[in-house]
């Protein structure tokens, strides 16, 4: 499956009807579990006045949340997607910067104290590159907080836009040592309760706009009568440790330079 065309789809009524952002935004938290995984982390390591580095940054959904909820917060983001990346910097005004750069060459010239790489890895082949970017982007003890499919996510294997069907853990958590990290936490996401609220969430759904051409009309009953259920796995799924999931959450933080 292609996600990039349904993002220009939705990138295109936002950038018509600037005010669906933030409805928009509101839904992605609804439908997203790993949002609320990448928000608590933040608001576990980040402090305000703070810098914070969105690589890879999307729709800038974490960069808002962060210029929201840190008044002194700077927010730079980098996206390959330069129109996504103007239309959230007029939308937004001051504290917030970006540059169009890919991130396999691409190492901002100040140093940050926070950086996420939310479904980025995935889709990059010498993600090697990637993470030694990130690190030197960050003051040592900086933190950066990963989110991508573990090797467990059989739906990671079939996006055409991923060249690795998801990562084991414990080589992704090798990758990081290696490079100068120390991991603080790794947790798997999306574990029974997770992956259950996503299929209703997102793959019956589709399954059902795909069936009939009449889908769209149910959708909204759908989710309002199943929407508390849809919460409540989602809660539990961040409350339990799960022993294995379909995604993959890790807080590392940068070590003094080796000597």
């Amino acid at each position: 499956m292609k996600y990039e065309p349904v993002k220009d789809n939705i990138f295109s009524l936002i950038r018509l009807f600037p005010t669906l952002r933030r409805i928009f935004y509101f839904c992605l938290d609804f439908i997203l579990l790993r949002q609320r995984y990448v928000k608590r982390e933040i608001k576990k390591y980040f402090k305000d006045g703070d810098r914070f580095y969105d690589a890879g940054a999307g729709f800038c959904q974490y960069s808002d949340y962060v210029l929201r909820r840190y008044p002194r917060a700077q927010v730079f983001a980098t996206d390959l997607k330069t129109d996504y990346l103007q239309s959230y910097a007029s939308y937004v005004g001051q504290r917030f910067s970006y540059q169009t750069a890919d991130l396999v060459s691409f190492c901002p010239k100040i140093s940050y104290n926070m950086a996420i790489a939310i479904d980025i890895l995935e889709h990059i082949e010498d993600d090697r590159a990637v993470l030694r970017n990130l690190h030197n982007a960050l003051k040592e003890g900086g933190y950066l907080i990963i989110s991508t499919p573990s090797n467990l996510d059989k739906a990671a294997r079939y996006a055409e836009e991923h060249v690795r069907p998801g990562y084991n853990k414990a080589d992704l958590e090798k990758k990081l040592r290696d490079l100068g990290f120390k991991i603080v936490s790794s947790k798997y996401s999306y574990g029974p309760f997770g992956a259950l609220a996503w299929k209703l969430q997102m793959k019956f759904p589709l399954a059902m706009l795909r069936a009939t051409k009449y889908g769209a009309i149910f959708l909204p009953f759908w989710y309002l009568i199943l929407s508390p259920l849809m919460e409540l796995l989602m809660r539990l799924d961040i409350l339990v440790d799960n022993k294995q999931g379909n995604g993959i959450i890790i807080v590392a933080n940068k070590l003094p330079d080796r000597l």
